[in-house]
């Protein structure tokens, strides 16, 4: 074995050490409840025991987001947990997918595992719950580095089979979320048009298209005909999240760190060419060119139809740091393997983004350090503290009562498994648990859960609804719509349901239909009210029986 085969063996190994470590740290943690899993949970627990989406139920987007999740439920069991181990998986698959494009375009080791610890601090470590918005994103990620390998492969049979598996997870990423799966497409399409002008190579073109529409049609028509209802393509009764001047007022407005990486990226190419005719057949160049490009693009428009949460975008900051650096150290000629490189880099870097773990770290800090008390009544001179923690008044809303994170607690129902909760959602789930029509109903029990406990369906337990117009979730506008709410208000006035569990989350835009509240108080006797697992407490859920 060679020593640079060695060498190249020993910085693949940190690599692949650096993405599986950072990517274990969830599963020797508890966790409080987390807003919107529930979305997630029910999907998945759907999939898992053998529903059809589009069939047994609808949601505006595909199923390609449940696919994991669902696979680990049938493994790890249904707990609310099995979602963080499934998220390990998503996010070992972003940082090796991430990596295979560094090494495909040319990074240098050194710079590689730089750039991979900044993609891992600045995007993944905070993702320890699957959510569609990042899956979109590993997904495309994964597709980008199988389209990246296979058109720097030579042997057409291979270039294919990589041009074939990049089609599947880009269609995967697209049948995950519309917005982010559709402009990863666009950046492929771009990057695939370049080199198959350069390389002649139009055959490429046919087989990644090809592909692409063989498993969308392959995927979508057993689908039908509840999939061209609930799949958002901008048809009623959906909206289309795409909005010209939100895309440009946000841009012109804020967007600094992408406006800032694009003048970067764009010196960095014009400093670096001497000669645009050899640099455009320079096809790693231009393809990392493209690629930077495009993610920035694709940011710049995610941010507005992927707005929750609001850090959804933050994927390019590797990319374009990883571009930026590539450029300057191949101009400089400097020697990116050497540990003299890579020790002030990574402090640099986690100086950078410390604000992504130093919330751990803080409430020990705080412990050891203190600051300054900033009451009067502490003051050592009697005058009034003004300080950075006091200068403005915070009235709180008084109709609810917030519970702090630190005085919530753990429950002992299996499916919520280090899980913590606050005390009244933990009390509110008992007594439901209790109530004599699902003691005496048992599996035959008839619950429509309009709430974020949706594990309730595995505690309790009971049959989930099903029906090709039943939505996943309850957002109006969002994830069911007139048509269901109407069906639903006929049910709850026919007394179709044992057990209703309403959520009334008066800040938010029709999260859990407001309609249906009232004629839930007309038809049904309502037995309880107790804190919904949301942070800050600013929503209860409320549990009616029938008359």
């Amino acid at each position: 074995m060679s020593h640079l085969s060695l060498e190249s063996r020993r910085w693949a190994l940190m690599e692949v050490l650096l993405i599986v470590g950072f990517a274990l740290i969830p599963l020797f943690m508890t966790f409080p409840y987390r807003v919107n899993i529930f979305l997630t949970w029910e999907g998945a627990y759907r999939i898992s025991q053998g529903q059809v989406p589009f069939k047994d139920f609808g949601a505006p987007l595909g199923y390609g987001f449940w696919i994991i999740p669902a696979l680990f439920m049938k493994i790890f069991g249904v707990q609310l947990v099995t979602l963080v181990k499934a998220q390990v998986l998503l996010n070992i698959l972003a940082g090796l997918s991430f990596t295979a494009i560094l090494k495909t375009l040319g990074v240098r080791p050194g710079l590689r595992l730089i750039s991979i610890l900044l993609f891992i601090i600045s995007y993944s470590l905070s993702n320890f719950w699957p959510w569609y918005n990042h899956t979109v994103i590993v997904y495309e990620l994964a597709g980008l580095a199988f389209l990246l390998k296979g058109l720097f492969i030579d042997t057409r049979l291979s270039r294919w089979v990589f041009l074939g598996v990049a089609a599947f997870f880009l269609f995967l990423s697209f049948f995950t979320k519309q917005d982010g799966g559709a402009l990863g497409l666009l950046i492929a399409l771009a990057i695939m048009l370049y080199n198959v002008i350069i390389t002649r190579r139009w055959a490429d073109l046919l087989v990644f298209f090809g592909a692409y529409l063989g498993i969308a049609l392959a995927v979508i028509l057993p689908l039908q005909p509840g999939f061209s209802y609930w799949f958002n393509h901008g048809q009623p009764p959906h909206s289309s999240r795409i909005d010209l001047y939100d895309i440009f007022n946000e841009v012109m407005t804020y967007s600094v760190w992408i406006k800032a990486y694009l003048a970067l990226v764009v010196f960095s190419v014009v400093a670096g060419v001497s000669d645009w005719r050899v640099w455009l057949t320079d096809r790693k160049q231009v393809t990392f060119t493209l690629l930077t490009l495009g993610i920035l693009a694709e940011a710049a428009i995610f941010q507005i139809t992927s707005y929750t949460p609001p850090d959804n975008n933050i994927f390019f900051h590797a990319f374009s740091f990883a571009f930026i650096a590539h450029q300057l150290c191949t101009k400089l000629q400097y020697r990116t393997e050497t540990w003299q490189f890579v020790l002030p880099g990574t402090l640099l870097v986690l100086l950078w983004w410390s604000g992504s773990y130093w919330k751990y770290a803080d409430r020990l800090v705080e412990r050891v350090f203190g600051h300054q008390l900033a009451v009067a009544k502490n003051s050592t001179t009697g005058e009034n503290v003004v300080s950075r923690h006091n200068y403005m008044i915070i009235r709180p809303d008084t109709s609810f009562v917030d519970e702090p994170v630190g005085q919530w607690i753990f429950t002992d129902i299996p499916v919520f498994k280090k899980m913590y909760m606050p005390a009244s959602t933990v009390e509110g789930i008992q007594k439901i648990l209790e109530l004599p029509v699902v003691q005496d109903r048992g599996a035959a029990l008839k619950v429509l859960n309009m709430s974020e406990l949706t594990p309730l369906a595995a505690a309790m337990p009971y049959q989930l609804e099903t029906g090709p117009d039943i939505p996943l979730w309850h957002h109006l506008g969002v994830g069911m719509f007139n048509r269901q709410l109407k069906a639903y208000e006929e049910k709850v006035r026919a007394h179709y349901y044992d057990l209703i569990i309403y959520e009334y989350a008066p800040l938010l835009n029709n999260f859990y239909p407001f309609a249906l509240r009232q004629v839930l108080k007309d038809n049904y006797r309502q037995v309880d009210t107790f804190l919904a697992p949301r942070r800050p407490t600013n929503a209860t859920i409320e549990v009616y029986v029938k008359p």
